[in-house]
């Protein structure tokens, strides 16, 4: 979805994991998983600090395996350094994240809110990301590479 010219947007994807709430929300709330689903295919990712309960604060960088990748990083040529902080959570169901990119950028600048919704359905969970605020600088078309990139890692980790 994409707002008027000049608006923050909001991204979206989802999708089918087979398997409980409870397991994918584990995978959402623990560091050592989420380092290894979140980063999208030819990134890896490093947690600084991870404190999730709400108001508490997690700090990461995700960064290119690669030196030829047609995306630059938001911190550095190579690397994203993201800041977050835990808004709400509803256990099984729900997670919600203030996120903010390190970045000198401005296109790159503000608080892009996201949201992890879990829906039991017949085939497993139905898991949805909705991000709120997207900077202009990060393009719909990679982003949305990125959100299915990492629906697909917590699918291969979960299932």
């Amino acid at each position: 979805m994409t707002n008027a010219p000049g608006k923050k947007r909001t991204d979206s994807a989802s999708r089918v994991i087979k398997a409980l709430p409870q397991n994918i929300y584990k995978a959402l709330v623990d560091p050592e998983a989420m380092v290894s689903w979140l980063p999208p295919k030819g990134m890896k990712g490093h947690i600084f600090e991870f404190d999730a309960r709400a108001g508490g604060a997690y700090r990461m960088s995700l960064t290119y395996l690669e030196t030829d990748h047609s995306t630059q990083g938001k911190t550095s040529e190579h690397t994203d350094v993201v800041n977050g902080r835990f808004l709400e959570f509803i256990p099984d169901e729900r997670m919600v994240q203030l996120v903010e990119f390190q970045s000198d950028d401005p296109a790159f600048a503000g608080e892009m809110i996201m949201t992890w919704t879990l829906a039991a359905v017949p085939e497993g969970t139905a898991v949805t990301i909705v991000c709120e605020n997207v900077p202009e600088g990060i393009r719909k078309e990679d982003h949305d590479v990125g959100l299915r990139s990492s629906l697909e890692n917590l699918a291969d980790y979960i299932e």
